[in-house]
């Protein structure tokens, strides 16, 4: 089976490729020459570059971000993050990079992130993430239906 690239992969797509245990969200691209570093592997920041561009499409996808900027969704921002590369990713690989909830409080949660290549996991991200008012600094409560989200299909645990 071949990845399709750029698009959401099912869990069987993402079983096939060696993902395991298959998550919530996965999106599958190949490795460009632009993306590498002198010693000829991906640079760190393109992980960074990465784990952010399925952050944000997660967060459109799951109602946390507006995909306008006119609408009245809260503000997310990163508070804090751990990234571990765990092995490099060279030229030509195809990967793919996962994103799930796995903890959430009133106004923030946590996401784990991943990169996997050739059935092998390359490089991961935690972070934590903070709702935040459109036009303020106060904390916006996680509203119920997302909550709801990130239990059910995402497997999330409330720290509340």
């Amino acid at each position: 089976m071949s990845l399709v690239y750029l698009t959401p992969l099912s869990p069987a797509q993402q079983a096939v490729a060696g993902v395991d245990p298959v998550q919530p969200y996965a999106i599958a691209d190949r490795v460009r020459y632009s993306e590498l570093d002198v010693l000829k592997h991906v640079n760190n920041k393109v992980y960074m570059e990465w784990f952010e561009r399925l952050r944000v499409r997660y967060g459109q996808v799951w109602g946390l971000s507006p995909v306008d900027h006119a609408s009245n969704m809260p503000r997310t921002v990163i508070r804090s993050g751990t990234v571990h590369f765990r092995e490099e990713v060279k030229m030509d690989e195809d990967y793919i990079a996962t994103c799930r909830c796995k903890a959430f409080r009133n106004t923030s949660y946590t996401l784990d992130q991943q990169i996997w290549s050739g059935g092998t996991l390359r490089a991961t991200f935690e972070c934590v993430m903070v709702l935040l008012h459109p036009n303020g600094p106060e904390k916006f409560p996680i509203p119920d239906s997302i909550r709801q989200r990130f239990e059910t299909v995402d497997g999330a645990k409330y720290e509340g």
